[in-house]
């Protein structure tokens, strides 16, 4: 289905809120590969900025992604002990925390401002992260002809998106990097790895698959298609790109032994999320979840956190976003990562054959 777009390497770069940039999806997108875009965290007035400036870069297709979560209810008791929680904290960098948290940015599923952006510029794909939107954001963007792409951890998700109407499946596996994408984040999660996820969705439903989690180069593209994916999602990868917006912390502990810790968080933004280990993380590992607001409200006292501490000279408290695969991780532009990756993809293929390009 990707072929329909021209994408002649199947790799999609993930759409990592924060770090990816118009200029890195231009790059993957510019080398054959789908690169993304992620406007779930910004207003409709960015979002369009972000769109013409991919567009100003690139004229082959890019992804467009948006935040369908819960919209957030407010807890002031909840809210309120989370802020004396963090106060010492904050204290330690001669900062004060926030005297009350906010939702800082919508979700799509009540952002009509969003759809109307997305509705005027139809962009080729437009993927949806946390759940799925409502039946008639669905109809508006595929009656302006965007293919359309959900984040699945389960066979149950995969189930309600190919229902809703979507078009292909990324299978988020536990290891991957960023936010999880479970559509409720109070239901259980079975936590599913990438490659079984893959092979059971590939099995048990009819959409086709993109893989994602854990997967850093062409070896493990290639194991993706082995099980029946038709590509590969790419997050964690795309961080040491010099186009990526990562700031030189992150890049100098992500070419550190401390990409060889990751750990699943609630504490920086409410949501579970896959990250490098920092002082943030390692105060949260014996925070209760029912302690934590919700997301994106607790991510307003976070921010204020990371800003509070890199102000004092301390990178420790940030969202180092990445997924299990970090080790692997190779500092070079987009598109020659795509072209490195391509080579690998053909070299890991059992009959040694190459595709043309």
């Amino acid at each position: 289905m990707l072929e329909r777009l021209g994408i002649t390497i199947p790799v999609v770069q993930a759409p990592m809120a924060g770090t990816s940039t118009p200029a890195l999806a231009a790059g993957v997108s510019n080398a054959g590969g789908l690169g993304s875009i992620s406007v779930g965290a910004v207003g409709a007035a960015e979002a369009e900025r972000m769109i013409d400036e991919t567009r100003s870069l690139t004229k082959r297709p890019f992804n467009v992604n948006v935040f369908c979560h819960r919209p957030a209810t407010p807890r002031p008791a909840v809210e309120k002990r989370w802020i004396e929680r963090l106060a010492p904290i904050f204290d330690s960098f001669n900062s004060r925390p926030p005297s009350q948290l906010a939702e800082i940015y919508m979700s799509f599923l009540a952002d009509e401002a969003m759809l109307g952006v997305l509705t005027r510029h139809r962009p080729s794909v437009v993927s949806f992260h946390f759940g799925l939107p409502h039946p008639e954001a669905v109809r508006a963007l595929r009656s302006v002809g965007s293919l359309l792409l959900a984040t699945v951890t389960s066979l149950n998700e995969a189930e309600l998106a190919a229902n809703a109407g979507i078009d292909i499946l990324v299978a988020q596996g536990y290891e991957a990097g960023g936010h999880r994408g479970v559509f409720d984040d109070d239901a259980p999660d079975d936590r599913l790895c990438t490659l079984p996820l893959v092979r059971c969705l590939v099995e048990r439903q009819r959409l086709p698959v993109i893989a994602a989690g854990g997967i850093m180069d062409g070896n493990g593209i290639a194991a993706a298609l082995a099980l029946g994916a038709i590509a590969a999602q790419m997050g964690t990868a795309f961080i040491a790109c010099p186009e990526s917006a990562a700031d030189d912390a992150f890049r100098s502990r992500l070419a550190s032994s401390a990409a060889e810790h990751t750990t699943m968080t609630r504490v920086i933004s409410g949501r579970p999320a896959r990250c490098l280990g920092n002082a943030f993380t390692d105060f949260g590992a014996d925070v209760p979840d029912g302690a934590v607001p919700e997301y994106p409200r607790a991510y307003d006292a976070g921010k204020a956190l990371n800003l509070a501490a890199k102000k004092a000279g301390n990178s420790r408290y940030g969202a180092q976003w990445a997924g299990q695969g970090a080790p692997l991780s190779r500092p070079m532009p987009a598109a020659e990562l795509i072209n490195t990756l391509d080579i690998e993809l053909q070299g890991a293929r059992p009959d040694g054959t190459s595709r043309s390009r």
